[in-house]
């Protein structure tokens, strides 16, 4: 009898014992639970669940706008989760889940959708009934995207990666909103042609099959980053692609001119653009064909000088410094002696067909030096030399002197500034709307006028430059102009411990007066590119 005495010890203790274990894990999740009906914010990440706790019953998550699911064990998506309608963002990410339940398209708020790393092997037609803006589906057994993927009008980024899909679907064309698109480590043979017309910044496609890139990728002139390493390229060749997305492009145009398959054979991006945007040169391959310049005039800047021709001569005292300089003030953007003369040549071509009396000169070399030696003599200049040694007078007026002969070239060139300046604050909403996943509104400069984006922008570049946004609230819609100043002060003050020189940043009247979006953009543009040298000088 007295072995009987102590049995019911070992049990009791290990009851407390096996208490004293759940009973801070239940705490913790009746306490997220509890945080989620207060906050909206639902966070059950990391807690080895298997199924969706059945006391959440208990708690009002109707409300709930974000919820954290990932790194647990689930198997499939909790029907309780489609009933929170207000759901906007929803992450999964490293789960066990096989299947995407038809039920979800009832969380019809839903922007952001986050299962990478599970296992589906489908993506349910189901999904592109959401509004999506953010889809996040890497790392899975996918092998094909549905073909309704289109209706995700909305979508701004989608990454595929690391599945083994073999072909993108036709109607991929259809994501007008599309930004970043990463089908990295996947089976791709072939790049549909419809992504030439997408707006897209970013894509990867690495780690495929690829063989050729189509030439019309070439027009996809807002493309920043462009990852195709470890693919089977053929067209452009390998050495092509080494030296960066200017020369790719150069490479597709030139290909496009000799397939004569486009009307504007000889097409090509803002190359400009791609110049800020890229540490790549452009300045051209290295295979001794001759190079594109990216500052060589349009043919409407020729047609645009109707230069009357009447004097062409020879004059031994005239310099070739002076007529270079004749030149250089002609042609305005060509201040290299090698682009001067491209211009040149343009607009002799353009006089020689307007006047057909006129014969220009057929002993000038392919050298600058060479034809600089053709000097310009002013307006009512005497003749030397004949007609029969090709050369004759002409006499090129300056800009100051066309102006007054021709209203509409001053006026074109206010017409091609302001393009130009429309381009920039249409780049600057794109890099915003990029960065922040946003769409701005139409009137670009009031949204950034409070500063608040832009600090947001800042602090999605690096956590934590603005320790404190002022923001407007329901109650006071519209922030005081000192609250606006502080934001604004904040914001440059962070671009400045960012890196970005003082000569391009704007001042905070550009911001707070919306007087000078190109200023911002200058300043925005800056800061992106110091941080991507950053980041590669850390990678």
């Amino acid at each position: 009898m007295a072995t009987l005495g102590p049995e019911p010890r070992p049990h009791s203790q290990l009851t407390s014992a096996v208490l004293q274990t759940n009973l801070p894990l239940n705490r913790g999740l009746e306490r997220a639970l509890e945080d989620a009906a207060n906050s909206g914010f639902l966070n059950l990440s990391t807690r080895k669940l298997k199924e969706f706790p059945r006391t959440a019953s208990n708690y009002d998550l109707t409300d709930t706008v974000e919820a954290d699911l990932s790194k647990n064990r689930l198997i499939d998506i909790p029907s309780e989760m489609c009933h929170l309608v207000s759901l906007e963002t929803l992450n999964l990410y490293h789960n066990c889940i096989k299947s995407i339940p038809d039920t979800i398209i009832s969380l019809q708020s839903l922007t952001c959708l986050n299962i990478s790393r599970n296992q589906l092997s489908v993506l349910p037609a189901c999904v592109c009934g959401l509004p999506l803006r953010v889809l996040n589906a890497s790392n899975n057994k996918l092998n094909a995207l549905p073909e309704s993927i289109g209706q995700l009008t909305n979508l701004m980024e989608l990454d595929v990666s690391c599945n083994e899909i073999t072909a993108l679907p036709r109607h991929i064309g259809q994501l007008k909103a599309l930004r970043e698109l990463n089908v990295h480590r996947n089976l791709l043979c072939v790049l549909p042609e419809d992504l030439a017309d997408l707006p897209l910044v970013k894509f990867d496609f690495s780690c495929n099959k690829v063989s050729t890139i189509p030439v019309c990728y070439r027009k996809m002139t807002q493309l920043q980053s462009l990852q195709l390493e470890n693919n089977p390229l053929q067209s452009p060749p390998a050495q092509i692609c080494m030296k960066g997305k200017i020369h790719i492009f150069k490479y597709l145009a030139m290909e496009a001119c000799h397939s004569d398959k486009m009307a504007d054979a000889l097409y090509l991006p803002d190359i400009d653009q791609h110049k800020k945007l890229d540490s790549d040169s452009g300045v051209g391959s290295d295979n001794g064909d001759k190079r594109l310049s990216a500052t060589e005039p349009s043919d409407e800047d020729s047609l645009s000088l109707n230069v009357p021709m009447t004097n062409i001569t020879e004059e031994e005292g005239l310099s070739k410094d002076d007529s270079s300089g004749y030149i250089s003030t002609l042609t305005g953007a060509a201040h290299t002696r090698k682009h001067a003369l491209t211009c040149v040549d343009r607009i002799l071509k353009t006089c020689e067909e307007k006047h057909p009396l006129t014969r220009l000169t057929q002993h000038y070399s392919d050298t600058v030096d060479s034809m600089f030696e053709t000097q310009v003599k002013p307006r009512g200049g005497s003749r030397t030399g004949s007609v029969d040694t090709g050369w004759e007078i002409m006499y090129f007026r300056t800009l100051k002197t066309l102006e007054s002969v021709d209203p509409q070239f001053t006026m074109r060139r206010k017409m091609e500034q302001h393009r130009e300046e429309l381009e920039l604050i249409e780049q600057l909403r794109e890099s915003i709307e990029s960065r922040l996943k946003v769409v701005l509104p139409e009137d670009l400069g009031s949204s950034l006028m409070d500063g608040v984006v832009l600090c947001h922008l800042v602090n999605h570049i690096r956590p934590r430059s603005v320790a404190s946004i002022h923001v407007p609230s329901p109650a006071v819609p519209k922030l005081s102009m000192a609250k606006c100043r502080r934001n604004v002060e904040n914001f440059l003050d962070a671009c400045r411990k960012m890196g970005v020189p003082e000569d391009k940043l704007c001042l905070p009247h550009h911001i707070l007066e919306e007087k000078g979006l190109i200023k911002v953009g200058i300043t925005v543009q800056a800061l992106l590119d110091e941080t991507s040298v950053n980041e590669t000088l850390i990678t």
